[in-house]
């Protein structure tokens, strides 16, 4: 089993920097990929950035690319998500996942891949 504590959302103006952080306890030795998704109210919940956590590889999807950065500090098994020139629509709630599915590698984002799965922290950009 895997447990995962999301921490660092919050409320800021637009064109504002937030950094998400993840927390990973118990079995993540067996962890293909770590990824954060968002889901905006009456939206579905999609996603946003990808680790690979062999290699280091990373994925984003189109529209954070050049603002967003995924990282991982794997002494702490920490993952992060830097987040700069946020925009109102950005708002949403957002989930770190982690993936035991090796195709992860491969497919980036999909949600069905990634098996685990923290409480979510709330992100609010104000324009």
């Amino acid at each position: 089993q895997v447990q995962l504590v999301e921490s660092g959302g919050g409320s800021v103006q637009s064109g504002g920097s937030l950094r998400l952080s993840c927390v990973a306890s118990g079995e993540t030795d067996s962890s293909y990929c770590m990824g954060w998704f968002r889901q905006a109210p009456g939206k579905q919940r999609e996603g946003v950035a990808m680790f690979r956590t062999t290699g280091g590889a990373t994925f984003y999807a189109d529209s954070v690319k050049g603002r967003f950065t995924i990282s991982q500090y794997s002494a702490q098994n920490t993952l992060y998500l830097q987040m700069n020139s946020l925009k109102p629509e950005d708002t949403a709630m957002y989930y770190c996942a982690l993936s035991t599915v090796s195709r992860c590698r491969l497919t980036g984002l999909r949600i069905d891949e990634y098996n685990y799965w923290g409480q979510g922290t709330q992100v609010t950009v104000s324009s």
